[in-house]
């Protein structure tokens, strides 16, 4: 796998655009439209779940900076204009994923709304969003690996090394699929989408994690396995705690 030629779409004296920041957002954009589709299929509140949607993607793109940036705050604290320039990269899903649900959660609470049909939603379409914006860390050559062999290996700096963002995307789209197919044909008990999403991605990307040489350290672990390994736990009381029979709508 060659190594892309620039990480900008458009490249002028007045205006940049890179491909980090344009694929996420049409990750999100994509993601939320066949959400509202799973929203209708499921006879809930559209306006709720937009409203929700509002408060949860910017609060999540601030979780998942702060994040990154409080793990790689010897850098930041000496360039502080640059915790602002996400487009440059630098967003961890986990910290994300913790704001965003937590916005989301505090508004469907003040709605006086259940939470979690909205939750297995969002969690179901979610991994489209990473799975496409996860092809930005190609164009801006990170979340990559350990040198390697195998034919499909990308190339930094003269070594061939594994595609981690690959893999990742990989998984992503799969779940997606996975999760989105089910939602449309049958209705599941509230919970078991997220459930689901949560011990899938989690031992996905644990590892995945174990491959790549960019990683986060919480003390002498890596801190995106550290809470892989919580989010499975979490996943697994979610399931535990409701019944995955499949009701056919």
């Amino acid at each position: 796998m060659p190594a892309p030629s620039s990480p900008f779409i458009i490249e002028t004296t007045f205006l940049k655009i890179r491909w980090y920041g344009f694929l996420i957002g049409i990750g999100m954009l994509l993601a939320v439209l066949i959400g509202m589709r799973l929203i209708r299929r499921h006879k809930l509140d559209e306006e709720k779940m937009l409203d929700a949607v509002l408060w949860a993607i910017p609060s999540g793109i601030v979780g998942a900076r702060l994040y990154y940036v409080l793990f790689n705050w010897p850098y930041y604290s000496k360039h502080l204009l640059e915790i602002v320039q996400i487009n440059r990269g630098g967003l961890a899903i986990h910290g994300g994923l913790f704001a965003g649900v937590l916005a989301g959660y505090l508004y469907m609470r003040h709605q006086k709304v259940d939470f979690w049909p909205y939750l297995d939603i969002a969690a179901a379409v979610l991994p489209l969003a990473q799975g496409i914006g996860r092809w930005g860390n190609w164009f801006n050559l990170e979340a990559f690996g350990t040198p390697t062999d195998l034919p499909w290996g990308m190339l930094i700096d003269g070594v061939k090394v594994h595609p981690t963002f690959l893999y990742e995307s990989i998984l992503d789209l799969f779940l997606f699929a996975f999760l989105t197919k089910r939602l449309y044909k049958n209705k599941p008990k509230p919970g078991w989408a997220t459930g689901v999403y949560l011990i899938v991605y989690s031992i996905g990307r644990f590892f995945i994690e174990a491959l790549r040489t960019d990683s986060e350290w919480f003390g002498p672990f890596k801190a995106a396995q550290v809470f892989s390994v919580i989010l499975v736990l979490v996943g697994i009381y979610i399931l535990k705690n409701i019944s995955t029979r499949v009701e056919k709508i």
